[in-house]
């Protein structure tokens, strides 16, 4: 296989496992606990590992919000809680969701090992939300630690989708329209403005390029590792679903 192709087997799967717990009950419970709604909770965890930055930093690490929409959802969670206990607290919620659904997936600590060869082999540059979120302490359990392996390993891509839309051109507004012409209003855009099919190329072009320049951290694993995480991811994906 690949480093090509083992980029495209399991992307797929880990950018679904990897947001598999933001919105679960116990996530939801824990920001509850802490004074803060779902969205808020969601945005000051997951950018919470920026640290207490200015709205405008969290706009450029998500890409695809309005950052009329990121501005007051983040300047008003951390009113309520300190951005980094919150990014830590979301980080102890993926790990718990990781233990609660993936305690009997077979081969965690084969992928937990390869993940981390993958996290450690990336050239942070421009990477910002990756590079928080990948510096962030790990639980020492194989379930926990594996769900936030694959949280990171979600970020990676992110980040490095956010760099090939911009080399393409492609508006954070446009590639969302693109990819989630349903969920445009919830991210913040007006409803009612299609993508042109240049900017629906641009979003196939960088696409493409996401998956070549993930080629150089994935390119580390031998064929035995390439195959623990297939293995893993598959029966991670499975477990998760």
């Amino acid at each position: 296989m690949t480093p090509l192709e083992l980029v495209q087997r399991v992307s797929p799967t880990i950018a679904s496992a990897g947001s598999a717990f933001y919105f679960v009950p116990a996530t939801l419970e824990r920001g509850k606990e802490a004074g803060l709604d779902g969205f808020r909770m969601y945005a000051l965890g997951r950018g919470g590992v920026l640290g207490d930055v200015e709205a405008p930093v969290v706009t450029s690490a998500f890409g695809y919000f309005n950052p009329g929409l990121v501005d007051k959802i983040w300047n008003s969670a951390k009113e309520t809680m300190a951005p980094r206990d919150a990014g830590r607290m979301y980080m102890e919620c993926c790990a718990d969701h990781g233990r609660t659904h993936l305690g009997d997936v077979e081969g965690l600590d084969a992928f937990n090992a390869a993940a981390e060869k993958v996290i450690g082999a990336v050239d942070l540059s421009a990477l910002a939300l990756f590079a928080a979120i990948s510096a962030e302490p790990k639980v020492d359990d194989a379930a926990g630690r594996a769900m936030q392996n694959i949280a990171v390993l979600r970020e990676l891509r992110g980040s490095v989708h956010l760099v090939a839309i911009a080399a393409h051109g492609l508006t954070a507004e446009m590639a969302h329209r693109v990819k989630r012409p349903g969920d445009v209003e919830t991210f913040g855009w007006a409803a009612g403005v299609e993508p042109s099919d240049e900017d629906r190329a641009k979003w196939d072009a960088a696409e493409a390029l996401t998956d070549e320049l993930l080629c150089s951290p994935w390119s580390v694993l031998d064929d035995a590792e390439a195959d623990a995480v297939v293995s893993a991811v598959d029966a991670i994906g499975a477990a998760l679903s």
